[in-house]
């Protein structure tokens, strides 16, 4: 588990953004490894969300911006 290190007491040698990212990526990946049903868990509710945000902006968007109601069909 890590913990957080205020600025002033971290060490002078500075991480690149590449080397920050690798080091949450494997952080990230270790948590899965943990706990992989939470991890599925919150996936779906990520891809819910996602999915009911773009169903919900379809239908806000209306049946009269479409290409074809202009047409007729």
């Amino acid at each position: 588990m890590t913990t957080y290190v205020p600025p002033e007491k971290q060490t002078a040698t500075a991480k690149s953004f590449t080397e920050k990212a690798q080091g949450a990526a494997k952080v990230a990946g270790d948590k899965v490894k943990e706990h992989p049903y939470a991890a599925a868990g919150i996936a779906a509710g990520v891809a819910a969300a996602v999915a009911g945000a773009a169903f919900g902006a379809s239908k806000l968007r209306g049946t009269s911006d479409d290409e074809n109601s202009s047409q007729g069909a």
